[in-house]
């Protein structure tokens, strides 16, 4: 059992009939009343995000995950095939259990992949990967002073908006959390 006043960020916990990470806590002391713990929290299962309020003195049980390192090796008819890095174990995933996470998976990537009490809760990818451009529309010279973007189509199918300059066959870092270009890479 964690009390809430050890909450830190990044610690998950058990409650509610779900498995949630803390993403930012506050102590509050106010002038007049008891003190309390003002915390962000994300449902591990779902991605929501909620704002709660805790006594300092309540005590919350702790969620252990487990977090295997993967490697994605192919798709076939919808289900995703991964390894475990260590064990060589292969798992399968469907499309509904990777959600937003299809739009930046290739072949031989690496992600994590979070378990509790041996029920497969979500994936994670790096932060960022690079993906290679296969349709866009072409640049037109001296089009690039005003800031101006276009719509790009990568390998995996994922459509984003890109600087003018950008070109087909260019490859691109993209940031997996917002899903926005980064850079050429």
């Amino acid at each position: 059992m964690i009390s809430s006043s050890d909450f830190r960020t990044g610690l998950t916990l058990e409650f509610d009939n779900g498995v949630w990470q803390i993403v930012d806590f506050q102590h509050v002391k106010p002038g007049k009343g008891a003190a309390f713990v003002r915390t962000k929290i994300k449902n591990v299962q779902t991605g929501a995000v909620v704002e709660r309020t805790f006594n300092p003195n309540e005590k919350l049980p702790a969620a252990h995950l487990e977090t295997n390192q993967m490697q994605f090796l192919y798709e076939n008819d919808g289900m995703f095939t991964f390894m475990d890095n260590e064990t060589y174990e292969q798992t399968e995933l469907s499309k509904e259990q990777l959600g937003d996470a299809l739009r930046f998976l290739k072949e031989n990537m690496d992600i994590s992949l979070q378990t509790f009490k041996g029920k497969i809760i979500g994936i994670s990818l790096p932060n960022s990967v690079v993906l290679e451009v296969i349709e866009c529309e072409p640049s037109v010279k001296g089009d690039t002073a005003t800031g101006a973007t276009k719509m790009a189509k990568v390998e995996t199918g994922y459509e984003v908006r890109v600087p003018l300059f950008i070109n087909e066959n260019d490859k691109l870092r993209i940031d997996t959390r917002t899903g926005n270009y980064i850079e050429r890479a």
